[in-house]
C-alpha cells in the first residue's frame, strides 16, 4: 500500500515539475515577445521624428534586439545601415564609370558621382567609429559635433551626385539603375543624422 502511495506521489510529482517547467517557458516567452514588441516600437517612435521615417524603420527593426531602447544604439545602428549602403552604391558607381556603352558626358557623371560617393563612405565611416569611442567620454559634446559635421558632409556629397545625374543630357538608362539608388543612401543619411542629433541633445540635456 505505502509502495502504491509512493508512486502515485511520484507520478504526481513529475507532472507538476513538467507544468512548472511548461509554465516557465510559457512565461520566458511571453517576455522575450513583449520586450522584442517594446524594442520595436521604440524604433518606430524614433523614425517618426526622421525624414522618412518608413524607411528608417524598415532598416532598423530587425536590430531591435540589439538596440534595446539605447538612443546611442539606435544612432549607431543608423550609421552602420548608411555606410554599408553607401558602400555598395560607390562599388556600384566604380563598376558603371568602366562601362565602355556611356557617352562622354555620361562617364564624367558617373566619375563624379564616383568621388562625391567614396568622399560620402569616408565620412559615414569616419562617423560609426566615433561613435564607438563616445562611452564615458570627457568630450563627448567635440565628438558629437564631429560626427554630425561628417554626416551633413556625407549627405551634401551625395546630393551633389544626384544633381550630376539629373543632368537631362545623361540617358535614362543611367539615371534610372543608379539615382534610385544614391536617393535612397541620401535617405538613409539624413535619418542617421537626425538620429545622431537626437542622441547629442539627450546627452546635452541629462543630469
Amino acid at each position: 500500500m505505502a509502495r502504491t502511495f509512493s508512486i502515485h506521489a511520484l507520478i504526481i510529482l513529475l507532472i507538476l515539475l513538467q507544468l512548472s517547467s511548461y509554465f516557465n517557458t510559457c512565461s520566458a516567452t511571453t517576455k522575450s515577445h513583449l520586450s522584442h514588441h517594446r524594442n520595436k516600437e521604440y524604433i518606430k517612435n524614433s523614425c517618426s521624428a526622421t525624414t522618412y521615417p518608413k524607411l528608417c524603420y524598415k532598416s532598423l527593426a530587425h536590430h531591435a534586439s540589439k538596440i534595446q531602447g539605447n538612443p546611442k544604439l539606435l544612432a549607431h545602428a543608423a550609421l552602420n545601415a548608411t555606410f554599408f549602403a553607401a558602400k555598395a552604391t560607390s562599388r556600384l558607381l566604380r563598376d558603371m564609370s568602366t562601362f565602355h556603352g556611356l557617352r562622354r558626358n555620361e562617364a564624367a557623371a558617373m566619375i563624379d558621382c564616383v568621388e562625391d560617393v567614396s568622399d560620402a563612405v569616408q565620412k559615414l565611416q569616419k562617423s560609426t567609429k566615433e561613435m564607438d569611442r563616445t562611452e564615458g567620454s570627457d568630450h563627448l559634446r567635440v565628438q558629437m559635433n564631429d560626427i554630425q559635421m561628417w554626416v551633413n558632409t556625407a549627405l551634401e556629397e551625395e546630393e551633389t551626385c544626384m544633381n550630376a545625374l539629373a543632368n537631362k543630357a545623361i540617358k535614362h538608362r543611367v539615371k534610372n539603375g543608379v539615382r534610385r539608388r544614391i536617393i535612397k543612401v541620401a535617405h538613409l543619411t539624413s535619418n542617421a543624422l537626425a538620429l545622431v542629433k537626437s542622441f547629442a541633445l539627450a546627452e546635452k540635456n541629462s543630469p
